[in-house]
């Protein structure tokens, strides 16, 4: 049969498992001063600050570099989607207007390569939009692969770009 302690005896018990761990405790830190000296207890030493602060600056190049390239790419990226913008926009402004008033103007210009002023931004304006109008030779009917020569009736090809820029669109348009 089990018997349960009385709380005297676990009270002994007790006191006598904390003496022991007293006991343990106080020999381990008398070793420990032992083996390790206090003046390799006091912290980080000079030349460990040193090396650490050395690898924190080495470290920090690269960080700074790749932080730069980030803003500017997204510097890029603003200007490029203003770009789109007004590139669609433009675009969806010239197609708006009636087919006889494009065919006018592209029959009044000398070809593909000749800016439209009508529905281009004026001289001198910063990212100047520039329009070029011109017949289409779709059916390529002549067989020169030229898609301005023997140009077909009713079709017309516009071009929208960024003056200084490589941002363009072009479309067709037809009656």
């Amino acid at each position: 049969m089990t018997r349960i302690a009385s709380d005297t005896e676990r009270a002994c018990v007790s006191s006598y498992h904390l003496e022991m761990g007293k006991t343990y405790l106080s020999q381990a830190l008398s070793h420990h001063q032992k083996s390790y000296p206090q003046q390799w207890m006091a912290g980080f030493s000079y030349t460990e600050v040193l090396v650490a602060v050395f690898l924190i600056a080495i470290s920090l190049v690269p960080v700074l570099n790749a932080l730069q390239s980030g803003i500017r790419g997204s510097e890029i990226h603003t200007t490029e989607a203003a770009h789109r913008n007004r590139l669609t926009s433009r675009m969806e402004e010239i197609l708006a207007r009636p087919f006889i008033e494009l065919e006018q103007e592209a029959d009044a210009v000398a070809g593909p390569a000749t800016i439209v002023d009508t529905y281009s931004d004026a001289s001198g304006t910063d990212g100047r939009c520039l329009v070029y109008l011109s017949r289409y030779d779709g059916d390529n009917a002549d067989s020169d692969n030229n898609p301005f020569t023997d140009t077909d009736d009713g079709l017309l090809w516009v071009k929208v770009e960024i003056d200084g820029t490589h941002n363009a669109i072009e479309s067709l348009t037809s009656r």
